[in-house]
């Protein structure tokens, strides 16, 4: 099982960035997926689901309205859109879902919303 999440970085307050999560090593299609976040000092927080067709999403009440989840199963990738970036958002972003026995999570994308 491995998930590799990208597309983090640098951005102005109320800007955006699309990050991604590639799955690999499962049956992408069947599972639920997770974006979680973690800044430093704080517990990691879910900011969004996904069910395994795309078609129920649910958000943190954090980044309702700002954010949005989706996925693509013939691609194995899940996106987290972010937009109106605020400087509270900064924190390390990962993809992870429930399989048969554990949670998996990825190594994580940092994004820093700074000006």
């Amino acid at each position: 099982v491995q998930l590799v999440e990208s597309g983090g970085g640098l951005v102005q307050p109320g800007g955006s960035l699309r990050l991604s999560c590639a799955a690999s090593g499962f049956t992408f299609s069947t599972y639920v997926m997770n974006w979680y976040r973690q800044a430093p000092g704080q517990e990691r927080e879910l900011v969004a689901t996904i069910n395994s067709a795309g078609d129920t999403v649910t958000y943190a009440d954090s980044v309702k309205g700002r954010f949005t989840i989706s996925r693509d199963n013939a691609k194995n990738t899940v996106y987290l859109q972010m937009n109106s970036l605020k400087p509270e958002d900064t924190a390390m972003y990962y993809c992870s879902f429930y399989g048969r026995y554990r949670r998996y999570w990825g190594q994580g994308t940092q994004v820093t919303v700074s000006s």
